[in-house]
């Protein structure tokens, strides 16, 4: 399909009238139906189990200047375990790309005295780099006075961070919005619980969503409670469907499924790749936005929906003039 018949969100749904479940929402199974999200109990049956990410939103964007004096903007993805941080640095006024010469030893200077030092390109990449950052206090901290959220050139107006967190975001970490479960208010939830559908939290910590095509995406941490994967692992036994709201808790959820689809508690790093070669052993349904096709998101939807389903959903949303990206329309796959 062609990317130029596609419409990206430029603003929140709030900032054209709309409240956030009045998104417009595709349910495709066994056929296309067009629908508002705030819809969305009526497609699920009681006793299904909605799994959605309690992970909240950093204001991980913060300005910096190179050695040069050239200004540029640090976008911080993902806190290693031994206190580096795995960044990826642009040009400033969100023009496409990363800069392309940054060096390993070379230093940033960022807000409040603090700066970071290049320690390595990570691995088959180009525009990811892990760093030590020096400082007083914590990163957090620095993130909080000086950051924004990260944000593209699709949306040209800069929004407060709360337009980037769910109703779920709880525990801070991610460094893009797990997007999927935007669309989710309070009456969504109460709708939900009215119709016996059953939710229960897991987390994983996103990192910079702008792989190139054929990319992978790069390790991110998460939790699956010990409570979710018994629920789980009880709804499938009474043969109830799983939803993930989003990419983010398929990867989640199918790093602890055994290959019979039994889900343990778990947490740490995963890099896990689902694909048509990896299906989905446990989730069953998935609600997701819309996303360039052809990248490891849409990789991730086959897997849980199967190639077909997912072709013929991206079809019509680009026919029927759904919005993209994280302030966009929604699409429920019930394979």
């Amino acid at each position: 399909m062609s990317l130029a018949t596609t419409h990206n969100a430029s603003a929140p749904p709030e900032a054209r009238g709309l409240d956030r479940d009045e998104v417009r929402l595709l349910v495709a199974g066994r056929s296309l139906t067009d629908t508002e999200f705030h819809a969305l109990p009526a497609f699920l049956e009681p006793g299904d189990l909605v799994v959605v990410n309690r992970s909240a939103t950093l204001a991980a964007a913060v300005d910096g200047r190179r050695q040069d004096g050239s200004e540029v903007v640090v976008h911080f993805a993902t806190a290693r375990d031994d206190g580096s941080w795995v960044v990826e640095v642009r040009p400033p006024g969100r023009s496409s790309g990363p800069v392309p010469d940054v060096r390993v030893g070379e230093r940033i200077a960022l807000p409040s005295g603090a700066w970071l030092a290049v320690l390595e390109t990570l691995p088959d990449q180009v525009r990811l780099h892990r760093v030590q950052v020096a400082l007083e206090g914590p990163l957090t901290a620095l993130l909080e006075r000086y950051g924004r959220p990260i944000a593209y050139g699709y949306v040209p107006e800069r929004w407060p961070l709360t337009a980037y967190q769910t109703v779920f975001a709880t525990e801070p970490g991610s460094a893009e919005m797990p997007s999927a479960g935007r669309p989710f208010t309070p009456r969504t939830v109460v709708d939900l619980a009215r119709r016996g559908v059953l939710l229960a939290p897991i987390t994983l910590h996103t990192g910079v969503s702008s792989p190139e095509p054929g990319e992978p995406p790069n390790p991110e941490r998460y939790d699956v409670p010990a409570t979710t994967a018994a629920l789980v692992n009880d709804v499938r036994d009474r043969g109830g469907r799983v939803v993930a709201v989003g990419t983010t808790v398929t990867r989640a959820l199918e790093t602890v499924a055994a290959e019979d689809g039994t889900v343990a508690a778990g947490r740490g790093w995963t890099d896990l790749v689902l694909g048509v070669d990896r299906p989905a052993r446990v989730v069953t349904g998935l609600l997701t936005g819309w996303h360039e096709p052809g990248g490891s998101h849409v990789h991730l939807l086959e897997a849980v929906a199967g190639q077909d389903l997912v072709a013929r959903a991206y079809a019509a949303a680009v026919a029927r003039g759904y919005l993209w990206h994280e302030f966009g329309d929604s699409c429920l796959l019930l394979p």
